[in-house]
């Protein structure tokens, strides 16, 4: 596992971040503490979660149920100096007109829940989950401010903003003296590379944040698993997956990983991990595993690099129909 600064800042974090959105919802305690287990055997040590896990599991689990399974294990394990913990902020956790948002009230009364499910007194990175258009951004940012200020937090990041958002935030904390945004968090993986590439990767290479893309095996499409004349895999999102997915371009995708991937004994997975490894606008992608086997196959990506050729033929394969280079073409 290599370690990489986060962004401007002088973090050191593992090249690979381990997502947990899957535990307390398709993961149960036990299984959720072993990925981790195997995450930290592996040499990683940033870890990406957020409070709304996993609200959407309806009477089965409640928001704040992942955090409070990272804060058991780290205080079990002992390991809360050795972690680099990242977790957000924005999405519903309460009822009422304050329940969810990023106003002033709100973000110090998420923060200081998230700080006891967490067993701990600072989070490292504390993003804004996605934008809040109802809140100043100023108001948004000073309270953020505030809890450096305050030591709770050590850097700050935002997920899912808009281009025209993240630049608003940076620009204004610059003007008033806050603390800035250091890290993004977009959706980003080999077929879905406009929403980030066309705006936002140029805005964060500039201004040096560093950039934790979500979903990098895009729901599972990018493991190999999925196969143009393969069977179906058992899977409640199989059917989504195919009908975005499963068209020429996307076997076209799977075939070129798949080829590419073999030179090097390793998996599809491993190889579209290793085109966002390659690509120096990249800090380290969320990955995210419900049993340490997955996780183990997936970590086989680190230290995993293409050439600029394998880089420029996966380029092509997923190129948009407009005349466009990558940035760091």
């Amino acid at each position: 596992m290599e370690y990489r600064k986060m962004g401007r800042t002088g973090l050191k974090v593992s090249e690979i971040c381990l997502g947990t959105m899957q535990f307390g919802w398709t993961a149960d305690e036990p299984t959720s503490q072993a990925v981790m287990d195997t995450f930290r055997e592996a040499g990683g040590n940033f870890i990406d979660t957020a409070d709304i896990y996993t609200t959407w599991a309806g009477d089965l689990s409640y928001g704040g149920k992942t955090e409070e399974y990272i804060g058991r294990w780290i205080s079990e394990r002992g390991v809360r100096q050795d972690t680099v913990l990242a977790t957000k902020v924005r999405g519903k956790m309460w009822e009422g007109p304050n329940g969810e948002g990023l106003s002033r009230a709100r973000i110090f009364r998420a923060c200081d829940d998230s700080l006891r499910r967490l067993q701990t007194d600072y989070i490292d990175l504390y993003q804004c989950h996605w934008a809040d258009l109802t809140t100043p951004i100023e108001e948004t940012l000073s309270a953020l401010n505030d809890l450096v200020r305050a030591g709770k937090v050590r850097y700050i990041g935002a997920s899912n903003y808009p281009a025209w958002r993240l630049m608003e935030a940076i620009a204004t904390s610059e003007r008033c003296g806050f603390a800035r945004f250091d890290c993004y968090q977009p959706e980003y993986s080999l077929v879905e590379r406009s929403l980030f590439e066309y705006e936002a990767a140029p805005l964060c290479r500039h201004y040096q944040l560093g950039v934790i893309p979500y979903s990098p095996m895009a729901a599972g499409f990018l493991t190999g698993k999925y196969r143009k004349d393969g069977p179906r895999p058992e899977s409640v999102r199989a059917g989504g997956v195919l009908d975005k997915y499963g068209n020429d371009r996307g076997w076209a995708v799977i075939d070129a990983l798949d080829e590419i991937g073999k030179a090097y004994g390793k998996t599809v997975a491993q190889t579209a991990l290793a085109w966002q490894l390659s690509n120096p606008v990249v800090t380290a992608p969320i990955i995210g595993a419900n049993t340490p086997d997955q996780l183990h196959d997936l970590l086989g990506a680190a230290g995993y690099r293409l050439t600029a050729d394998e880089m420029q033929r996966l380029n092509e394969v997923t190129k948009y129909p407009k005349n466009w280079r990558p940035i760091w073409d």
